[in-house]
């Protein structure tokens, strides 16, 4: 891929890639979880049940996981610009769409075309950017870069909630339409032309190994909590079908000359070290934004408004994370991976330490710890996996980069909410065991409750008690994977200038 050419470029031709790719990715991540918050009304408004209303999600994630390895064979064939301005502006048509769609079925096609379409821009934009700029620049850059991806997913469900509740669930994607015209607008004008490199042709069986294996992976993480896990047959065939198409591509990708995505890549020591580091990062980012909604208005009764601003907070973090990083860039990046993964592990601890009173105090700070160790992961992580490979491989690493990022991002919340789930269960029984005939604690509790309609709150409070146990069992689980990861830095080595 001709990504290489593109480091001759003038100051103010970088600065307006670059300024072009935050924008776009800016966009892309607000809109990946912007129509989370509307699921509720979009379910009443199109008569949809809580399954069937899920797919609007579900069709987004698994299409972009689809699309994010085609990357690279994509950018040979049509080259980067083409393929950057076409599905910026077919993304744009897609939300446009979106807005409009008359029923559920065609609402949950346009989001699937929005995950497909929106796949590759984010991979080309930051291989494009980081091409365009000396090794030496690329952890300010990167900086800068990241502001785009992380800030969105954090604004857009606040932002989402308060669309939602004051203009219905369609305002939120025609909120995203100016943002989408200016996208469009921009890459049109500022992404360099370059010309696409001889085509190599597509090697189709890797291609729909993987594609079934991704979509399998990440239907059956997705969907396990909703079907009770290997419960549901669905599922069962899901994971078999994955594990079967993975270990076909595996061989294939092995054996085969020129294959859908060259396995030996990984060879590259300080590359796969990254990429494991990326996946645990992708798994620290996203699951205190799911689970502490629920918590905070379920148990605590928040108000929207309230838990919109934690979760501003915690992007403020982040944005200062990015923004020390600015400077802090020049030092040895395993410095700020420790720094930061620690910060995940202390605000791990801490909010597993909440009780069923926790303030709003210590939702801020430790959603801004958590936050700052983000920003701080972000820059080290994407200056050691890039530093490791030559600039035409590029395209290749920033796809399974991100890849990577987001599936580790399901699984870790799919496992997260299960835990909370199973084992607020779990302690709701053993706590209700407690009051069986012929205990001592039975007798306070029919001196406090002789009725039915009296012991009522009392089972209500057994329910909320039993519910922090589970999301404080999640909480500890999110400090045990940033501890787990951190021996992982040992293995990392400074990239080559």
């Amino acid at each position: 891929m001709a990504l290489a050419d593109q480091t001759e470029h003038s100051s103010s031709s970088r600065t307006a890639v670059l300024a072009t790719s935050v924008l776009v990715i800016f966009l892309l991540a607000m809109t990946i979880t912007i129509a989370n918050v509307s699921l509720p009304q979009i379910q009443g408004s199109l008569s949809a049940t809580r399954d069937q209303v899920a797919w609007v999600v579900t069709s987004y994630l698994v299409a972009n996981a689809v699309g994010l390895p085609a990357t690279g064979w994509l950018a040979d064939r049509f080259g980067t610009r083409r393929l950057i301005v076409w599905g910026t502006i077919g993304f744009s048509l897609a939300t446009l769409a979106c807005a409009l769609a008359p029923n559920l079925e065609i609402l949950v096609l346009l989001r699937a075309m929005q995950g497909l379409l929106g796949a590759p821009i984010m991979p080309l934009s930051m291989a494009l950017v980081m091409a365009s700029y000396p090794r030496s620049q690329h952890g300010v850059v990167t900086s800068i870069f990241g502001i785009g991806v992380t800030i969105g997913p954090v604004i857009a469900p606040w932002l989402g909630g308060i669309l939602t509740e004051e203009y219905g669930w369609r305002s939120v994607f025609y909120f995203c339409l100016p943002f989408a015209t200016a996208a469009s607008l921009a890459v049109i004008a500022v992404i360099p032309h370059d010309e696409a490199p001889a085509s190599r042709r597509l090697d189709l069986r890797g291609f729909i190994f993987f594609s079934i294996a991704i979509a399998c992976f990440q239907l059956m993480v997705d969907r396990g909590e909703r079907n009770d896990w290997f419960d549901s047959a669905e599922i069962i065939i899901e994971c078999v079908a994955g594990i079967i198409c993975l270990y076909l591509f595996v061989v294939h990708s092995l054996t085969w000359r020129q294959p859908y995505l060259d396995l030996r890549i990984l060879a590259n020591r300080d590359l796969a070290v990254g990429l494991g580091l990326v996946a645990a990062f992708g798994m620290l980012s996203y699951s205190p934004i799911v689970l502490l909604p629920n918590l905070l208005q379920n148990l605590r009764g928040f108000p929207e408004e309230a838990i919109g601003s934690l979760l501003a907070i915690r992007g403020l973090g982040m944005t200062l994370g990015f923004i020390v990083l600015l400077w802090g860039s020049r030092f040895d990046p395993r410095i700020w991976l420790f720094l930061g993964f620690s910060a995940q592990v202390w605000s791990g601890w801490a909010m597993a330490s909440f009780d069923i009173n926790v303030t709003y105090f210590q939702i801020a700070w430790t959603g801004f710890l958590s936050g700052l160790g983000l920003g701080f992961v972000w820059v080290p992580l994407t200056v050691i996996t890039l530093g490791a490979v030559r600039p035409e491989q590029f395209p290749l690493v920033t796809s399974l980069f991100h890849l990577l990022r987001l599936f580790g991002s399901s699984v870790h919340i799919s496992l997260s909410v299960a835990l909370a789930l199973r084992t607020s269960k779990i302690s709701y029984v053993e706590i209700t065991d407690r009051l069986q005939t012929g205990r001592p604690a039975l007798w306070t509790y029919e001196a406090m409750a002789p009725s039915v309609q009296q012991s009522l709150p009392i089972m209500k409070e057994i329910g909320r008690q039993a519910a922090m146990i589970g999301y404080i069992n999640a909480f500890m689980f999110f400090a045990l994977t940033a501890l787990i990861a951190m021996p992982l830095i040992l293995a990392v080595r400074p990239p080559r200038t």
